[in-house]
């Protein structure tokens, strides 16, 4: 019985570190999927730049540690 309660208290804390919350930004169109242990940021905003109108491209952040990053 002991075993088991362990098993649903790990199942619970991974699914509060790994589920991710979307949040829509409002500079242009970003999407931040956030959890507790990583960010994922697809970037779609506007620049001040008349040739250039949008950023595009994805950042990817584990731990607060930026690993990945195209945006352009």
């Amino acid at each position: 019985m002991k075993k088991k309660v362990i098993i649903v208290m790990v199942i619970v804390v991974l699914l509060i570190l790994l589920v991710p919350i979307p949040m829509h930004l409002s500079d242009g169109g970003t999407v931040e999927y956030k959890a507790l242990l990583y960010k994922i940021s697809k970037v779609h905003k506007l620049t001040g730049d008349l040739e250039k109108m949008y950023e595009d491209g994805t950042i990817i952040e584990i731990l607060g540690m930026e690993i990945f990053n195209n945006v352009k």
